[in-house]
């Protein structure tokens, strides 16, 4: 017996894996960007994207289903670029006070936040407009797990410090001085004084939990 086949099924989208793919599916990434910090989400349409980037219509639908699922990337890639920057710095400070680990993972984020700054404003504002319950828990809690695994690279955190609950609240002090700095400073936080306030918060709490 055949199995019918519906037609108004969307096809799927071409997984960008030639080098000439990964191009055309990062000029359309970056021509987003920049047209999210010059005109918003609201303003962009699709042909000023292709436009952009310089390539056709037909290209953008190889790859994106349509202007949300090209936001849809660009937050889901910046916001897995800061958990690898996480990530790695706690590889190169395992074993460390966790003062040190703590002040590593806040420089890995600044430092990632350094460049374009701009564009970080927009993507937290974009993050609240299009990111659903699901995403967002989904990818807090990848987070929450990388801060987890920093408090278990500290050597002087008490074996009775709930981790799990204290790396809650430290991704959450870090995330909301860093979305918070980078929507109210118009594109330019400090982010020397950023890096200090977050050190001196999550470390406050978590100095709590050596007793």
């Amino acid at each position: 017996m055949k199995t019918k086949v519906s037609r108004s099924a969307s096809p799927p989208r071409r997984k960008p894996r030639q080098s000439r793919a990964r191009h055309t599916s990062q000029a359309l990434q970056d021509a987003f960007v920049r047209l999210l910090v010059e005109r918003g989400y609201a303003g962009i349409t699709i042909r000023e994207l292709v436009a952009v980037a310089g390539t056709g219509l037909g290209s953008f639908y190889e790859y994106f289903a349509s202007k949300e699922d090209l936001a849809r990337v660009c937050l889901h890639l910046r916001s897995k670029a800061l958990l690898m920057a996480v990530h790695d710095a706690v590889e190169r400070n395992t074993g460390r006070p966790f003062r040190e680990i703590v002040l590593a993972v806040i420089e890995s984020q600044a430092d990632a936040h350094r460049e374009h700054p701009q564009e970080w404003g927009a993507h937290y504002l974009l993050e609240r407009h299009l990111s659903g319950p699901e995403a967002y828990r989904k990818m807090y809690d990848r987070f929450v797990d990388e801060w987890v695994a920093a408090l278990d690279a500290a050597v002087d955190l008490s074996p009775d410090c709930d981790r799990q609950e204290a790396a809650r609240v430290s991704f959450t002090i870090m995330y909301g001085l860093f979305a918070h700095a980078h929507i109210g400073a118009g594109g330019k936080p400090d982010l020397n004084a950023l890096s200090r306030q977050a050190c001196t918060a999550i470390c406050a709490y978590l100095e709590t939990q050596r007793k």
